[in-house]
């Protein structure tokens, strides 16, 4: 890895000896390197710590203030003094192991202010200010206090005040899921509460009050683009921010333990996650911002080349379509689960069928295979209630057989990814996760899929509480002693942790592919993945497992994918994951010639262009693969025709790119005519422009190649 590090200090406790003064100065500013954004530190008349933010000169968030709820302890926000400011830069370029790019910068300015409250008990805090180009993040850190060891927090009164009704695009603050569809509003008019069940899916769900869950982008008037989010969470509840519409302004809602009856519990000193908000003129510079791992730590982990960013296959679209079960027993035990009969079909997780997705994905130049319902449990997994101790992650079934798996695969050039369903059941987990990783370790397997549908055991705790945050974080942990990586789904969010554990690959966090398999609401609309791609994948990647070819789902007649098959090609692109799947069934990619761009499609990048887009309407993007110099472009729209164009002038000076394009066909249509698609070749060079039809619902992929 190289590293290229400058740290100037600036400044040191500036106001340490005259704290106490008469002209004690009680406001400090921080400007990013670039001079773009401003953060500047202020304590109201009553000493009440606020900080306002300004970009290119216009405040975008006004004076907000800042405090915290204790629990045996007075709240902590009036009566507050400055006692020191301390400034500092970092300028480093630091590299990504894999990525949506290989060097990233990391240049800012920082500012810590340390205050102390003028009465006693006289406790203290600091507050780190980051100042990027394209944002900012603060953190609070607690000092020791004297006769105080631990801290309860019940509440943090982080204000983020807006400076209009801005339009947002957001999902409910869920405890317990992130798998809402996106609503696009003004700020006063987001109901949280009245948003209905995403589907049941283990009966997850808990809004508590009229908040949104992060990351949550915002458009301006003056078209400026904000997105507000948490990284480095750490040991602490998930942030929600609550509504507060007659203001037009944002407060931090930590999820809390019904179990426990507080939101953080944490032994002194310790620091609070980053809240971060990014800020761009154009939408795509949210997605090539760095801004969220730049919050984290450096790479803990050292050299983990023993991932390598892969494609995958798996046994698990077909259970979603009905085709098979997780259920070794056959039994009906997930109807209620499907929310439909699925009707008498075999088990899905046999060595036969292993060996046929193998084959399929040697022949295809794919690298994965994930098996779901593999080990014992599924059978005793009915009404998701008493959970403990239901599943084993080291027993398979009769009909499979884990180690020829592995062997064959391995013959094949293909690795197994383990599949381990917790059911929420945290504590069977944890006590079997040493025994599971070994032998994972044992097998030479690197990768795990770990799932925790249903409400969470101890009951009383939620997906995004603090309980949850240190279980995940205690698995990323655990599988690095054992070389293995984590995909987790229903997880807690994305907040930029792969920068210091980068066994955290990828997770899912939103509402997938699976709900256009079986969802009473229709799927996915069209406009869903342009709007993720400027919200949830800010936080990081995702686990989205495009690649249906059969859109029309004909075992499901009131179901379909809601794309047209270029834009499911377009996924592997706009969608960043180092992990992708090919997730439709081997069948229905035989014999169709699109299967050519899955084939070549890169899966780690060496840099990422976002060349154009529109939350909620479009988006444009080409990656560079690593290692072939090789680009690929994926471009998808919302339900709206449109045309897009494309100038090739981010390709290498003097080389010739032969290009295969794989566009919308004549009359494609996400819902009449979604398998019509056209495949071109031409030679590209750099400073070339094309100009492409995308149909409703539709997308392009173009894969560029060195001649």
């Amino acid at each position: 890895m190289r590293i290229r590090t400058h740290l100037l200090l600036l400044a040191l406790a500036a106001l340490t000896a005259a704290g106490c003064g008469p002209d004690q100065k009680q406001t400090t500013t921080l400007t990013s390197p670039g001079e773009k954004t401003t953060i500047e530190f202020a304590l109201a008349e009553d000493g009440s710590p606020t900080y306002r933010v300004a970009y290119e000169g216009a405040t975008v968030i006004d004076t907000s203030t800042m405090g915290f709820d204790f629990q045996g302890q007075p709240a902590l926000q009036k009566g507050m003094k400055i006692t020191g400011v301390k400034h500092s830069t970092t300028n480093e370029t630091w590299e990504m192991p894999w990525g949506e790019q290989r060097e990233v910068l990391n240049h800012y300015n920082e500012m810590v202010v340390s205050l102390q409250e003028a009465q006693a008990p006289k406790r203290t805090l600091n507050i780190y200010f980051r100042a990027y180009d394209d944002g900012i993040g603060f953190r609070y850190e607690f000092p020791r206090w004297e006769g105080v060891d631990t801290l309860v927090i019940q509440n943090e009164n982080t204000q983020f005040r807006l400076t209009g009704d801005h339009t947002c695009w957001w999902i409910p603050g869920d405890w317990d899921n992130y798998e809402h569809l996106y609503h696009t509003t003004k700020l006063s008019e987001i109901d949280a509460l009245s948003v209905g069940s995403p589907v049941d899916h283990g009966g997850r769900m808990h809004i508590a009050e009229n908040a949104v869950n992060t990351p949550v982008t915002m458009k301006t008037a003056e078209g400026l683009y904000l997105s507000f989010h948490e990284a480095n969470l750490t040991d602490y509840a998930g942030m929600t921010l609550v509504v507060d519409p007659a203001n037009l302004a944002l407060r931090s809602g930590l999820v809390r333990s019904d179990r426990l009856g507080y939101s953080v519990k944490r032994a002194l000193p310790f620091q609070t996650p980053w809240r971060s908000i990014q800020i761009a003129r154009r939408a795509g510079d949210l997605i090539e911002s760095n801004l969220i791992v730049n919050l984290n730590d450096p790479n803990r982990l050292g050299d983990v080349s023993w991932f390598k960013p892969k494609k995958y296959v798996g046994i698990w679209w077909e259970m979603h379509l009905g085709l098979s079960t997780w259920d070794y027993e056959i039994t009906q035990s997930m109807n209620n689960w499907v929310g439909e009969d699925v009707g008498n079909v075999g088990h899905g997780a046999t060595t036969a069928n292993a060996k046929r997705y193998i084959d399929f994905a040697a022949a295809n130049h794919i690298t994965g295979l994930l098996v779901e319902g593999w080990n014992t449990g599924w059978d005793h997994w009915a009404g998701f209630e008493d959970r403990e101790g239901v599943f084993d992650f080291v027993t398979p079934y009769p009909d499979y057989d884990l180690e020829e798996v592995v062997r064959y695969g391995k013959e094949k050039g293909v690795e197994l990814i383990m599949h381990h369903e917790t059911s929420a059941a945290t504590r069977t987990y944890e006590q079997q996760m040493d025994t599971a990783f070994a032998l994972m370790q044992r097998l030479g397997l690197h990768s795990v899929k770990t799932g925790y549908v249903g409400t969470i055991l101890p009951k009383g705790e939620y997906h995004h509480g603090q309980y949850m945050v240190q279980h995940y974080r205690k698995v990323l942990e655990t599988a690095a002693n054992y070389q293995i990586a984590i995909n987790a789904h229903e997880p807690i969010k994305d907040t930029g942790i792969r920068r210091t554990l980068p066994n955290a690959i990828a997770r899912e966090g939103l509402r997938g592919q699976e709900y256009n398999a079986w969802s009473p609401d229709g799927g996915n609309p069209p406009e869903h993945l342009p709007i993720v791609a400027f919200t949830r994948m800010l936080s990081g990647p995702i686990d989205f497992t495009p690649g249906v070819f059969e859109l029309s789902l004909k075992n499901k007649p009131n179901n379909q994918v809601n794309t047209t098959l270029a834009q499911q090609l377009a996924l592997y692109v706009v969608i960043y994951s180092p992990i992708q799947m090919a997730c439709d069934l081997p069948q229905n990619y035989e014999g169709n010639p699109a299967l050519q761009f899955i084939r070549d499609v890169g899966v780690d990048w060496e840099q990422t262009r976002v060349l154009d887009g529109e939350v909620g309407d479009f988006v444009t993007i080409a990656r560079q693969e690593r290692g072939t110099g090789n680009w690929f472009v994926g471009s998808i729209t919302d339900e709206n025709p449109r045309e897009v164009t494309i100038n090739f002038d981010f390709l290498e000076d003097g080389v010739t790119y032969k290009a295969a394009i794989y566009k919308d066909g004549p009359g494609a249509h996400w819902k009449d005519n979604p398998t019509s698609i056209q495949i071109e070749t031409a030679p590209i060079t750099k400073g070339q422009e094309m100009t492409f039809a995308l149909a409703p619902g539709g997308g392009l992929a173009v894969s560029l190649m060195r001649e």
